[in-house]
């Protein structure tokens, strides 16, 4: 057998294979003589059916099925030992040609060479890591909230400002019949609000779902209607009012800060504000850092030049997937999929060059963090090593979940490196304003 190469440029090769009469005949000789033996062919004992016989029957078959496995096993030592850093998988070349009836055959296959290019975490465009900070009006509000929450339910005869009102949103036509309780500030505008204030219960209000809430989400919600449904609806909707409440709200006593923490943990409202910003912003830097890791992410993909095997990796895509698609089709997928491409690339040179690897110890100990927290939150706090292994091993013996796994540790030392090592700048941001600037 003999390989050779031929670089048509610096991302794409042809690798041609010889394959000679010598690399295969005795391998299939030997199955066509356990074919025989086994054979049952009428007219003959079992065993004893001619070989010329078993040739003609089994011979082509046997002789490419075997072919392609040696040119299988080939091709991968060869991409093994030369080191070669191959974009999808070869392709091979079309041989309207090829005679079974040879002795010697010849393969040739595409291949994409991945790009050589270098990563500069250190851009000259330094990159802002928000630090998102719970200020005095959302501590103020939070507050309020659980205030409300743990308050006493008092029931009202007609809707006040901070009125709960439960009724019915219906539309016969669009299929709307949805009970929900609602608060006044959900609502765009005074106009609505004030076709509310006074009403009774069993008073019927007519509103128009367009521009109706302050968040158009809230038509999924409140009127349980699809996200496709949601977009762009313009109808009138009727809510009959079933129930009118106010909540008394709760005092900030030492019974409610017990139910809230625990016995003790919180005696006071400013130690009860302390505990709300501090879990609050533990779950914005989570906020903070996904949006670090986004920036980071799109900076790199943008100032990393380096081209790729377009050509190759459309033709590539056609048959790659479960679907074939034709040669536009395929163009198009690239297109949406090229900057991803582009990601896993610069990750991959990343992760080689800091040694980022994700090890099983590594999986182990996020996989037993992971169970601490969960069994926490349903009041077991003091689980055995015992426990955590034995619940961990059964989690690491799911191949989806250490996938996932491995993906989430990846992620999080990808960040810290980028923490680390890249061109950050921190700059301190209010939750709303983050939510505002970001999300609106």
């Amino acid at each position: 057998m003999n390989i050779t190469r031929e670089n048509i440029d610096a991302l794409n090769a042809v690798v041609k294979v010889d394959i000679a009469k010598e690399d295969y005949s005795d391998k299939v000789e030997q199955i066509l003589t356990d074919y025989r033996k086994s054979a049952n062919i009428p007219g003959f004992r079992k065993g004893h059916v001619p070989m010329g016989m078993v040739k003609k029957q089994y011979g082509k078959a046997v002789l490419v099925d075997e072919v392609n496995k040696l040119l299988q096993d080939a091709l991968n030592k060869y991409l093994t030992e030369e080191k070669l850093d191959v974009l999808g998988n070869p392709l091979p070349k079309p041989q309207d040609d090829l005679d079974w009836d040879s002795d010697a055959f010849t393969f040739e296959f595409e291949l994409g060479l991945a790009p050589e290019f270098e990563v500069n975490l250190k851009g000259k465009k330094a990159i802002t890591h928000y630090n998102i900070v719970a200020d005095k009006k959302m501590l103020d509000n939070q507050v309020e909230h659980i205030r409300k929450q743990y308050g006493k339910i008092v029931s009202e005869k007609t809707v006040a400002k901070d009125s709960e009102i439960t009724g019915v949103f219906e539309n016969e036509e669009k299929g709307i019949n949805n009970s929900a309780t609602i608060t006044l500030d959900k609502f765009k505008g005074k106009a609505t609000e004030k076709q509310f204030i006074g009403a009774k219960v069993g008073d019927v209000i007519t509103l128009k779902t367009k521009g109706l809430f302050n968040d158009d989400h809230d038509l999924i919600n409140f009127l349980k209607v699809t996200h496709d449904d949601a977009h762009g609806l313009n109808v009138e909707v009727n809510f009959t009012i079933n129930e009118i409440n106010s909540r008394e709200l709760a005092d900030l006593d030492q019974e409610l800060f017990d139910k809230l923490f625990g016995k003790g943990v919180v005696t006071s409202v400013t130690e009860l504000k302390d505990k709300i910003k501090e879990d609050s912003e533990k779950q914005f830097a989570q906020q903070g850092d996904q949006k670090l890791l986004n920036d980071v992410t799109e900076s790199l993909v943008e100032n990393t030049k380096f081209d790729l095997p377009a050509s190759f990796l459309q033709k590539w895509m056609q048959t790659a997937g479960e679907e074939v698609m034709d040669a536009d089709q395929a163009k198009e997928e690239y297109e949406k999929s090229e900057k991803s491409m582009r990601y896993q690339l610069i990750e991959g040179k990343l992760i080689e060059k800091f040694n980022l690897q994700v090890t099983f110890d590594d999986l182990k100990a996020h996989a037993r963090e992971m169970i601490k927290v969960q069994m926490a939150q349903f009041g077991q706090m003091n689980s055995t090593d015992e426990e955590l292994d034995g619940i961990a091993s059964r989690i690491l013996s799911n191949k989806d979940e250490v996938k996932r796994l491995s993906e989430q540790l990846m992620s999080t030392k990808l960040l810290n490196l980028y923490k680390a090592e890249a061109n950050l700048k921190t700059k301190e941001i209010t939750y709303d304003d983050f939510v505002k600037e970001f999300y609106s």
